[in-house]
């Protein structure tokens, strides 16, 4: 099916480009978590040039439908459901997970791990030969600071939820499986963000307008972000890599970011900016966040409350340290750059949330 040119339209040319040279290899691609963030916008770019998306996700997505997107229920745990519907398919996108900082270790490591492998058995299965792996930077992180740390930087050896656990147990999986029949490629986006965003602008709005947005600790600390359609480009310039005879990016793992760190407090006000809400200026000191974190994590694990507490430890490690990557590797094995930059990404939020008001 050719390229559709109207469809192309709306993206940047680098895009366009990157759109274009995958469908000459990508006939029929598996999404995970299509109806996610991130897997709604890969569909998106997907189906703009026409390629055919099976998506895969334990709800219905009309607007899944909408794209053109062939959707299949289903649980990544299920391993024959997983296989069936990668039938076909000669790329893999693995986006789902569990994510979140409160849980426990089964409800992380049944979908993150055992679904990571399941999808590796129906890559083997089905004989496809490249599968793009959505991992975390979250895999390396033990509660210090990670200033313009590479790919050198070693797996955290203390996590403080499964969530990070699980996917470097998950990571670990995919990068083994490299082979001469099966490519593959982690990919670590940080704080993905943009239009229609269901998770960091959402709750950092509405803690605002309750009164329970606070910054954690004294001196303010750089962390990187990632505009979701950078998250994107990402991911295909990676399939477009392990489409060449050598692919420099096979069997390795990749953070990938703005490549623009700004202080946690700037980002959070820009949000409420585009928001049209005031600055959020209350500090927290991080110990005492940290001991808050602590004491409700024990409460609800002896009470058995299973909703997420509204401080844990890992919250509060993430809020008072830096977390800035050097992203030099991704530049150099797939040519990734960032194209929309905070400062235009913001202006595309702010259109967002005044036609969503």
């Amino acid at each position: 099916m050719p390229v559709s040119p109207l469809l192309l339209s709306q993206y940047l040319p680098a895009q366009q480009n990157v759109l274009t040279q995958l469908s000459e290899h990508a006939k029929c691609v598996l999404v995970t978590g299509a109806g996610g963030f991130l897997g709604t916008a890969l569909c998106r770019f997907l189906r703009a040039a026409n390629i055919k998306v099976i998506g895969f996700a334990r709800s219905d997505y009309p607007h899944l439908q909408e794209l053109g997107v062939t959707l299949i229920q289903g649980d990544l745990q299920d391993k024959n459901a997983v296989i069936k519907a990668m039938a076909g398919c000669d790329h893999v996108f693995h986006v789902a997970s569990k994510a979140g900082v409160w849980g426990d270790k089964a409800s992380y490591f049944e979908p993150n791990v055992t679904g990571t492998e399941n999808i590796i058995a129906g890559c083997h299965q089905h004989n496809i030969k490249n599968l793009i792996y959505t991992s975390t930077p979250s895999v390396t992180f033990s509660g210090e600071d990670e200033n313009n740390i590479d790919e050198s930087q070693p797996y955290a050896e203390q996590f403080l939820n499964f969530y990070g656990l699980s996917k470097a147990i998950a990571e670990q999986i995919v990068i083994d499986s490299q082979s001469a029949q099966l490519n593959t490629v982690s990919l670590r986006p940080h704080l993905i963000w943009g239009p229609g965003d269901p998770h960091l602008v959402p709750r950092v709005i509405a803690r605002a307008k309750a009164g329970k947005l606070k910054l954690v600790g004294k001196v303010d600390k750089l962390v990187d972000t990632t505009y979701i359609d950078n998250a994107v480009y990402a991911h295909l310039l990676a399939a477009l890599e392990l489409n060449k005879s050598s692919p420099r990016c096979a069997g390795k793992a990749y953070f990938i970011s703005n490549d623009q760190p700004i202080f946690m407090a700037d980002m959070l006000n820009n949000i409420l900016s585009v928001a049209n809400l005031p600055k959020v200026t209350a500090r927290v000191p991080s110990k005492l966040a940290y001991w808050v974190g602590t004491l409700l994590e024990w409460w609800y694990l002896k009470t058995g409350n299973q909703n997420e507490p509204i401080m844990t430890r890992f919250v509060a490690k993430q809020l008072s340290t830096s977390h800035y990557f050097n992203i030099t590797a991704a530049k150099n094995d797939f040519d990734y750059q960032a194209l929309v930059t905070l400062e235009q990404g913001m202006m595309q939020l702010k259109d967002s949330l005044k036609v969503s008001q």
